[in-house]
């Protein structure tokens, strides 16, 4: 996988297009969820910063968690 996407060959793309292109992957995790999954990116950093309003970096983790799912958009397995 390092050797396939750590150049960043395959696409750039900023964390907002990859948020918006989960959107698009069905999670096999989830399959019955009625939101987008850039929602859930949302609410999970939400609530990080509900709950450790000092702690920004914290709040950036709970936004970019899941963002390695958006591999499975290029046929990588979930």
């Amino acid at each position: 996988q390092s050797a396939q996407y750590g150049t960043c060959s395959v696409r750039q793309m900023s964390v907002m297009e990859a948020l918006e292109m989960l959107d698009q992957l069905v999670d096999e995790s989830d399959p019955d969820v009625d939101f987008p999954n850039s929602f859930h990116a949302y609410q999970t950093a939400e609530g990080i910063r509900r709950a450790h309003p000092d702690k920004d970096w914290f709040h950036l983790v709970g936004l970019l968690h899941d963002l390695g799912k958006v591999l499975a958009l290029f046929g990588e397995p979930q």
